[in-house]
């Protein structure tokens, strides 16, 4: 009988403590704890890791090779698992080619669908396309001028992986002697050898001709054979007065017998954005164009027209001379003074100064010889100098002054026009995907086919149901299908993987999931936590990471780890049935029974400063909104998911404050006015994003508490007289550090087959520095012993030195104090990662103008963790700040001054005001989902 427990022994890995715990197999299990106590450790970093390792060990050595090897974890063991899926909170990546609806794959299936069961319509006149007739293409050929060469091809391969030599062979056997292989003639006697992993197309020569009236016969023997051969399919090239061979498509089943236009039967490729065969021929199936604009190419229209071009005032000495020279001649040529402001020039100059003057030509001198030619234009130079140069940088520099718009070829659809033109009930596949996954699930419930397309459809339908069923289930019915995956935030990314997973209907896996109920509102929890109860059904082991209290309630099993966090934590205070939690003696059971709450302030604070006021906002889904903010006071923005909560405030207030004061280049969303911004004078965001990307970063170097540190050690006496300068101290640079590790402390050695090993470096002992900088020490310890200290120790140990002790004592009132001042800012949660950034902030004077903009920050954070954030942030307020927060924690909620809460739906039902003032007079609104929840609490 299969073992009804995952026995986890002696797991050591980051800061657990030798922990021994068993979860239940097939029930729903929460891991809750305060931020840093060791979750993630024991869920991601030991159970998924081993579990993921078993399963690829079990491969040969060859599939392993392809497979990104993993690290044992340090555990003793790990008893009852089975393979592992781990579905994390990371955004689905920025590739604009990855929309919603390829990452649920529900995409494919459409594709499928149309190729199936689409009705296909000409694009020109839109009228339902027929068969043609060999005729039909007899007559269409005849009607070309007299002498023009034509050649008639049979297509036997079309985008096809393969060498494909007894498609030749078979050629050669019915009499062919010539082909077209991916667009160039060979003779069948010596075909070049084709690369087997690349799609080829091949059609056979049927026959050419020069066309007069009397090749009629020979012209419909050739059609006919090349229809036969082409299973009705032919092509047809005619030669072009220029010598160039203009292509023709013909099928017997799909043309347009009014605009003499011929289809290629419909495949599941033509309906895919990443295929040639479908794909805008413009953007290839991006749907937008990167174009260079004015207002960020002449930032200040009140100067001269010939110095206002920005990107032609800088790029090298010799470019800008050229640039000169060029204006200079078209100023001459058209009459224009080179000093008139570019905002009094005419519509019609400044066409020709941006576009180029047609064949109006220019003269200018250029090494002191007149040249003469047509001017270009600033945008297309732009252009081509973007496309010739080889230099990352210039690249990049020239796309600070272009904005991405909708490509005018497809007008942002991403296919080209004749897939377009393909229906099911009267809607071309663009149009669902542009749908929300709520409206397209109602459109394919009341989908009306005939008995046959019923038949032919049914698997497919099944599954894009089922898909779009999941999604809503999830809480994601307000995303539209052909939103793209980057702009989606973790929480959004997150649960369409689980939808994802629940639609392959696996069974016997361990899913282990990192807060999915992040970004959703209370509203949609329910969903989400029958959601997760489905996946358990199934017969699967579902391990949660989970801060919310509606999840860790239902839960079958909770394991609570503690007592504190880093190096005080690492422990298991409670494992057990989710009842039995409730007598625990833990901060978590504490939180849960009302022992300890966070307080409903008193008093609320009213503005007395003014305030930040948009209006007209109307990105995305947004109507209209007009929305105020009080100046020196801390707002939550709220609302359920997809209710315009982000587009609001990251999107278009965001984006207006880092234009105003950081000369941010992020167009904001359309709005249309903003009042206030001379009420503050910086505007801070502090996000969850990593501190940094690699384990040399750490608190010290973010904060800055570390180059006061390497100064500190570079002032005492000892460095002097070896002549030791900070960057002695530093573990970046030559000199101070250990090079057999480059200041690591560690080497990787390289396994192949294995996973790569990292072992203690043996010159330094994981020390970091050589053995010099380390004889050098301050209060007894040297540079690598301090880097070694908690922060809390640290802030004792450099009591005496304001600058460092300052920084450190930020860290500490964030509670963070348990952290090392050197750990690897890799090893950092979310959490975190964010506390850093708000004690770096609260170590600086504050002008007490700031405006301060967090999105989710409670996102990771335990009860108790939320409870220190705030007290930060009022801190941040009491000093005359502005603190603008979006937010579903009610805790959070309940302590704001003000609220601004959004809906009252999502998607298409949302993007409105519903209410604003104090969380009371939110609460009092019946039409706010946010008041509804936020009356229990108040």
């Amino acid at each position: 009988m299969a073992r009804q427990w995952i026995q986890v022994t002696g797991a050591r890995e980051h800061n657990l403590k030798n922990v021994d715990v068993k979860l239940p197999r097939n029930e729903l299990t929460v891991i809750t704890g305060l931020s840093g106590s060791g979750k993630s450790s024991l869920a991601f970093d030991t159970i998924y890791a081993e579990g993921q390792r078993k399963y690829v060990e079990s491969l040969s050595a060859y599939a392993r090779q392809f497979l990104g090897q993993m690290q044992k974890p340090d555990v003793d063991g790990i008893e009852g698992l089975s393979p592992a899926v781990s579905i994390e909170q990371r955004t689905a990546g920025s590739n604009p080619r990855s929309i919603v609806a390829t990452t649920t794959e529900i995409y494919d299936y459409l594709r499928l669908l149309f190729a199936s069961i689409g009705k296909a319509h000409c694009y020109a006149c839109w009228k339902p396309v027929t068969s043609q007739s060999a005729e039909e293409m007899v007559e269409q050929l005849m009607a070309l001028d007299s002498g023009r060469r034509l050649m008639i091809l049979a297509p036997l391969v079309r985008g096809r992986k393969g060498e494909h030599v007894e498609v030749f062979e078979q050629a050669r056997r019915r009499g062919f002697v010539r082909a077209r292989v991916d667009g160039d003639l060979v003779e069948l006697e010596s075909v070049p050898k084709l690369a087997k992993t690349r799609k080829h197309s091949i059609e056979a020569v049927v026959d050419r001709l020069v066309m007069d009236a009397e090749v009629r016969s020979r012209l419909t023997d050739s059609v006919e054979l090349a229809l036969r051969e082409g299973h009705g399919l032919m092509v047809a090239l005619v030669e072009m007065p220029d010598g160039a061979w203009e292509e023709h498509a013909y099928s017997e089943q799909n043309a347009c017998t009014d605009c003499e236009i011929s289809f290629d039967p419909f495949e599941a490729r033509h309906f895919s954005f990443n295929s040639p065969y479908g794909a805008c021929t413009t953007c290839h199936g991006l749907g937008t164009q990167l174009i260079f604009d004015e207002s960020l190419m002449v930032p200040d229209r009140s100067v001269a027209w010939t110095k206002a071009i920005h990107p032609l005032r800088y790029g090298g000495r010799r470019v800008v001379i050229y640039y000169k020279k060029l204006l200079e001649g078209l100023s001459q040529a058209y009459g224009i003074d080179a000093n008139v402001p570019y905002e009094a020039l005419s519509d019609e100059f400044r066409e020709v100064l941006l576009r180029g003057s047609g064949s109006v030509e220019i003269e200018y001198y250029m090494r002191r010889r007149l040249q003469r030619r047509p001017f270009e234009g600033v945008i297309p130079m732009l252009m081509r100098r973007l496309e010739d140069n080889e230099s990352e940088g210039m690249s990049h520099w020239l796309r600070d002054y272009m904005i991405r718009q909708a490509c005018p070829g497809c007008a942002g659809a991403r296919l080209q026009p004749a897939v377009l033109a393909c229906r099911v009930q009267g809607r071309n596949i663009r149009e669902i995907i542009g749908d929300s996954v709520w409206d397209a699930a109602h459109f394919f419930e009341g989908l009306r086919l005939s008995d046959q397309e019923e038949w032919i459809t049914r698997d497919i339908l099944k599954e894009i149901r089922s898909r779009l069923g999941f999604m809503v289930d999830v809480g994601l019915d307000y995303l539209t299908l052909d939103r793209e995956s980057g702009s989606l935030s973790g929480g959004e990314a997150q649960r369409i993987r689980l939808a994802t997973q629940i639609g392959a209907g696996l069974v016997g896996v361990v899913y282990v999931l990192d807060e999915p109920s992040i970004g959703l509102h209370q509203r949609d929890n329910d969903r989400l936590i029958q959601t997760l109860r489905e996946l358990r059904d199934l017969g699967n082991t579902v391990i949660v990471v989970e801060h919310d209290e509606q999840t860790i309630r239902t839960a079958d099993y909770v394991i609570d780890m503690g007592p504190l966090a880093g190096f005080e934590g690492g422990e298991v205070v409670f494992a057990g049935p989710t009842k039995k939690l409730l007598e625990a003696d833990t901060l978590t059971a504490a939180y849960l029974r009302g022992d300890r709450v966070v307080e409903v302030p008193a008093r609320r604070n009213r503005s007395k400063r003014g305030w930040l006021e948009l209006k007209g906002a109307t990105a995305n889904n947004l109507k209209r909104v007009n929305a105020k903010f009080p100046i020196g006071l801390f707002t939550c923005v709220t609302g359920v998911s997809g209710s315009g909560k982000s587009t609001l405030v990251d999107q278009t207030l965001k984006r207006i404050l880092g234009q105003h004061f950081n000369g941010s280049k992020d167009l904001p969303g359309a709005y249309k006015e903003v009042r206030g911004l001379d009420l503050a004078d910086k505007m801070i965001v502090i996000d969850q994003s990593p501190i940094g990307r690699t384990p040399r970063s750490n608190p010290a170097t973010y904060t800055g508490a570390f180059t006061e540190v390497r100064t500190l050690f570079a002032s005492l006496p000892a460095s002097k007289i070896r002549g030791y300068k900070p960057g002695r101290y530093s573990f970046n640079v030559k000199g101070g550090r250990c090079e057999r590790c480059k200041g690591d402390g560690i080497l990787k050695i390289e396994m192949h087959f294995l996973p790569d090993v990292y072992v203690p470096c043996e010159q330094c002992q994981e020390k970091r520095y050589n053995r010099e900088t380390l004889e050098v020490t301050y209060k007894g310890l040297n540079i690598s012993e301090v880097l070694s200290l908690s922060i809390q120790e640290a802030t004792d140990y450099f009591e005496a030195v304001p600058k460092i002790a300052r920084k450190l004592q930020m860290l500490c009132e964030v509670g963070l104090g348990y952290l090392k001042l050197g750990q690897p800012a890799t090893t950092l949660s979310g959490g975190e990662a964010q506390r850093v950034k708000l004690a770096s902030e609260l170590s600086k004077r504050s002008t007490g103008r700031t405006i301060y903009i967090l999105d989710e920050p409670t996102t990771g954070l335990h009860f108790a963790d939320v409870h220190k954030l705030l007290e930060v942030l009022e801190r941040l307020r009491d000093e005359g700040n502005t603190v603008i927060v979006i937010e579903h924690n009610l805790d959070m909620i309940k302590r704001a001054d003000y609220v601004v809460d959004m809906g009252p739906g999502g998607g298409i039902n949302g993007g409105r005001l519903v209410a604003s003032g104090t969380p009371e007079q939110v609460a009092a609104c019946e039409a706010s989902y946010t008041g509804q929840y936020l009356k229990e609490l108040l």
